[in-house]
Parts: C-alpha cells; structure tokens; sequence
C-alpha cells in the first residue's frame, strides 16, 4: 500500500482516500479489498511521493520518528481478542463450530464459498491438523476431501488408523483465494479456533501436516526437514502438554514421490506412540 493510503477519520461518517473525501462504507470496501489481497500493512498515513526530493533525510535522522500504527493491523489486533473471548464461551465442538461460521472478523470468509470446520472424532487420540482448504474442500465443506485427501486416508489405513477414528481439521477454516499462502494476520486471527478445538478434543497425539501447520501450532520458525522424524510438545493454555509429530503435507507427496518413505516412517513412528 505505498501508492494508496486509507484514513478513516473517527466519529465521522467520512473518510479519506488518496486525498479524496469518501463516505464510510466505501472506505470499508475498500480496507475489505485490501485484506483480501493479502495486505496486513501500510507505509503512513500518507501516499509517499518517491519522485520528490530527497531533502528531508538528514532533518529526519536528528528527530525521533514515531512509526504510524497500521489501520490493518488494529483491525487484525481487534479480531484476535474477539476470537479469543468467543473461544472461552464453547464448551463443545458444536458451540465452537457454530462461533467460527457467524464470526466475521477475517477477511477469507468473505472470498470463500464455505466455513470448513473440524471433522472426525469428537474423542480422537489422533488429532490432524494441515494448514488451509482447498478448492475440494472449500466446496464440500469438508477438510482434507480431494486429493490430499486421499492420499491422507491411505497413509493412515496403511498404520491401522482408519480415518473416521481421527479428527481432521486446518488452521483455517476459509480457503485462501486461488489457494494462496494465508497472511501472518490472517493465521493469528483463526488460531485461537484451533485451539480451542484441540482444548476440546484432549488428543494423545497431534500430527502436523507440512511446514506451515507445525510452525503455527508450535511456535517456530523450523523447516518441515528440521521438525519431521521426532516427537515434540505441544503446551495448552491450562498447561498440558500434547506429544506433536510434524511430517510432509499429502499435497507435498503428491508432487515429490521420493519423500514418501519418509513419510511412512513418520506414520510408523505415530502408530508406536499410539500403542504406548
């Protein structure tokens, strides 16, 4: 957002984009086509002018500048505490699924055709968890239904560990537009969710699929080559601690065949934990 800014002035009815004075609601409209995009940032409360010149550098380095506070960044600030207070009030997976489809507060909602919530055991030992929906997905309504999907139900078949005995979810419930790599914003506002469910669930084992998941529900940073292959921990908010196993997304597999034996031995490793 360096060539447009977005003011929205408050206790007005007004605002002002690029200069122009324009009602609220198109202001809203506009902020929403922004978060859509992927945008979780702006550059100031103004459009800078890069062809100006560059007079005022050496005036800038002698003051303290205060960085101006990104109107996204409250909005996504805001819809974190909300999911975190709507969160507290589920006391089962049916009161937190009904929460997530009338929540409003990110923006992938509004692009996708279908709230994809958690589905499988309510009692699972096994917990699944991959990154986002896909097109199958978005359309079904369902996580982890084309493709991948499949490739998923196999793998663990192959472990004595039928589907319907798990319980499959993402931590997005919204597909991202074209399948897109969700926002660091847009993560944070929807993990609360996902907390919560694994809260819920209480699985003895959590399995992370693909690199995006596990950095998300541990915390990290790590590649999926630095996490897969070893059982880590994963700490609830009343401080019990979940055994978590990070290993390759199925649609990753799909496009690189030689790592499925690693792969198997990660499911192999899961199927000696569960008989633990």
């Amino acid at each position: 957002m360096c060539k447009d800014s977005l003011y929205i002035a408050k206790k007005t009815d007004y605002g002002i984009y690029n200069g122009t004075e324009v009602k609220m609601e198109d202001a809203q409209n506009i902020l929403n086509w922004y978060i859509l995009a992927g945008v979780d940032a702006i550059c100031g409360e103004e459009a800078p002018n890069y062809l100006a010149c560059k007079e005022t550098a050496s005036t800038e380095n002698s003051a303290t500048v205060r960085p101006a506070t990104s109107l996204l960044a409250q909005t996504s600030s805001a819809a974190c505490m909300q999911a975190r207070d709507l969160c507290q009030k589920a006391q089962t997976l049916d009161d937190l699924k009904a929460l997530v489809e009338s929540f409003d507060g990110c923006a992938l909602k509004f692009s996708a055709n279908s709230t994809v919530f958690g589905y499988g055991n309510p009692k699972a030992e096994v917990m699944i968890i991959g990154e986002a929906p896909g097109a199958d997905e978005d359309r079904i309504g369902e996580p982890f239904v084309g493709r991948s999907g499949h490739l998923l139900d196999k793998m663990l078949q192959a472990v004595n560990l039928p589907r319907e005995d798990c319980y499959i979810t993402n931590i997005l419930p919204w597909r991202p537009p074209g399948n897109r790599t969700p926002t660091d914003g847009e993560v944070a506002v929807c993990l609360p969710f996902l907390y919560r469910q694994i809260e819920l669930i209480k699985p003895k084992v959590i399995l992370l699929l693909g690199a995006s998941a596990a950095n998300a529900v541990l915390d990290n940073h790590d590649s999926i080559s630095q996490m897969r292959g070893r059982f880590m921990e994963y700490t609830t908010a009343n401080g019990e601690k979940i055994a978590a196993l990070a290993t390759f997304h199925p649609a990753y597999l799909l496009r690189s065949a030689g790592q499925k034996a690693k792969a198997w031995n990660d499911f192999l490793r899961l199927q000696n934990k569960l008989a633990e």
